[in-house]
């Protein structure tokens, strides 16, 4: 008999299966969850931030103007969470198109497998992301602005 049985090894599946195309389109899925998420973090931000500073306005405050930077820190950390997660599901989606486009088939074993990052990689993500360019000049030129609304407007 010989080591390498029918059974030992995983089945495997080519681009037209069913499950590598159900795979795919979950993964399209996530990614477009992802970039919905980093946009409703954007809209909110400049929702709570503009009310905010009306408020404040209108209650002749001015010195609390610096109570928006609190919304604009959490989504500047949310967004960039989102965008790193977005950013590793499609390294997820690329490498596995990679891996599939080499041989033209896949083991069964790889389809299906969803591992967003924990723990540190989580972190570096954050980090990698937060210095994006569809990240870090929108946050920056809305504290700019709270900051030119502190001191010249109110």
């Amino acid at each position: 008999m010989s080591n390498s049985s029918p059974q030992s090894q995983p089945p495997k599946v080519t681009f037209e299966s069913d499950a590598v195309q159900s795979y795919l389109n979950i993964l399209q899925g996530v990614v477009a969850r992802m970039a919905t998420n980093s946009a409703n973090c954007k809209t909110w931000c400049i929702s709570l931030v503009s009310a905010i500073l009306v408020v404040i306005a209108d209650k002749n405050k001015p010195n609390y103007a610096w109570i928006s930077l609190i919304p604009i820190v959490l989504f500047f950390l949310l967004d960039s969470y989102y965008l790193g997660q977005e950013r590793s599901f499609r390294e997820i989606y690329n490498n596995f198109i990679k891996e599939l486009h080499s041989s033209g088939e896949i083991t069964i074993d790889k389809v299906f497998v969803l591992k967003p990052p924990k723990g540190m990689n989580v972190v570096n993500l954050l980090l990698a992301s937060s210095l994006s360019f569809s990240i870090y000049p929108f946050y920056l030129t809305l504290l700019l602005t709270v900051i030119i609304a502190r001191y010249l407007i109110l």
